[in-house]
């Protein structure tokens, strides 16, 4: 299984080259045959040698269980491997990898915040000396350098904490605001717009990405029979496989207090509410989401793409077209018709205005 999974995602991401796709996007999770990238930079390694022009977004290396100076030197070696085409992605992970790795949830903020100062400084600093409450380093230097400087983009996906919005913006890092439309991404936004004006910065389009499930097919009724069971079995088999609840997560200190407070109906529509993901599937849940989400016609799957861009200001958007239990066959069926008959599109399609960064600038 793990086998073909390599060797067929590989082959699939090759043919997004082809198809002209600009990058392909790669994350990390532990323990689960939901995700099997348990280490995506040896997935990167491999597809930068078979690739000349995709972009490689790591999404995301999780921080807090992660040894921060060995990280900032595979990040730097895949900066070099690629030729400048790497985006670092960086994230706190889910419960599932604190359980795994014997990491206290309680420590994963600070853990995030004290890792990424660490490689930050080793890709700037000719030398790096740092004393901090879980990793310290006495006169040390990394190499190789990266070739983007000072360091690659940083990306980080919003999953809702007041912490990690404010913390993305002192670092002016790229944002996937949110898994779905809605007050949470609406709110998030809103918040980012804030906190980059306190740093003298405006929201930049090109800084978020929204991230889509889409399926083209000859009508919107076959695409929900093609690629419905795979949803089903992505929502009802995969994701729950050892899932770690939010009534254990909430007697942790993973989030704080405040974590969201800045959100009109708080933590509702966050990962921080099992009802957010965690709900049972049926063929009738698939025609019902089908109706707002991009899964149809190639007219209909660019419509529900690019209003879906414009409501949230964002010029980037991370296609996810190979849920659940996916044929191989089915996968590079959709990357080609994505490429020949979305694709140009979406990238013909320039958003220049972020409106809920708007509509917060003229409440103020």
């Amino acid at each position: 299984m793990a086998v073909n999974t390599y060797a067929n995602h590989l082959a699939a991401w090759e043919e997004l080259e082809r198809q002209g796709f600009d990058g392909v996007a790669i994350n990390e999770h532990h323990g689960t045959p939901f995700g099997m990238g348990a280490s995506p930079n040896l997935l990167a390694a491999a597809l930068s040698q078979r690739t000349e022009r995709l972009k490689i977004l790591v999404y995301a290396n999780l921080l807090p269980i992660h040894e921060p100076l060995r990280l900032a030197e595979e990040i730097a070696m895949l900066d070099c491997m690629t030729n400048g085409r790497l985006l670092c992605g960086v994230g706190r992970g889910a419960p599932r990898e604190y359980k795994i790795f014997n990491v206290p949830m309680s420590e994963s903020r600070s853990r995030f915040t004290e890792a990424f100062e660490v490689m930050r400084r080793a890709w700037t600093d000719d030398r790096l000396s740092f004393q901090g409450e879980h990793f310290s380093f006495d006169d040390v230097s990394i190499w190789p350098r990266t070739v983007q400087k000072p360091h690659p983009p940083i990306w980080i996906p919003l999953t809702g904490s007041k912490e990690s919005i404010e913390w993305a913006a002192e670092q002016d890092a790229a944002i996937t605001p949110g898994v779905f439309p809605g007050p949470m991404r609406e709110d998030t936004i809103r918040y980012f717009a804030e906190c980059q004006r306190k740093h003298g910065r405006k929201v930049d389009p090109n800084k978020i990405s929204i991230m889509v499930d889409c399926y083209v097919a000859d009508s919107k009724e076959q695409a929900i029979d093609e690629y419905g069971e795979h949803l089903m079995y992505l929502f009802n088999t995969l994701l729950r496989y050892d899932q770690v609840w939010q009534s254990d997560v909430k007697k942790t200190k993973y989030y704080s207090s405040t974590a969201f407070e800045h959100l009109r109906e708080g933590a509702k529509g966050t990962l921080a509410e099992d009802d957010t993901v965690f709900n049972e599937w049926t063929i009738e849940t698939v025609r019902d989401a089908a109706q707002h989400m991009p899964i149809g016609t190639a007219d209909e799957v660019v419509e529900r793409i690019l209003a879906e861009c414009d409501d949230a200001g964002a010029n980037n958007v991370l296609l996810v077209c190979n849920r659940g239990d996916m044929p191989h066959h089915m996968y590079m069926n959709q990357i080609r018709r994505i490429g020949e008959e979305v694709l140009p599109r979406l990238q013909a399609h320039n958003v220049t205005v972020v409106p809920h960064a708007e509509q917060r600038e003229a409440a103020e």
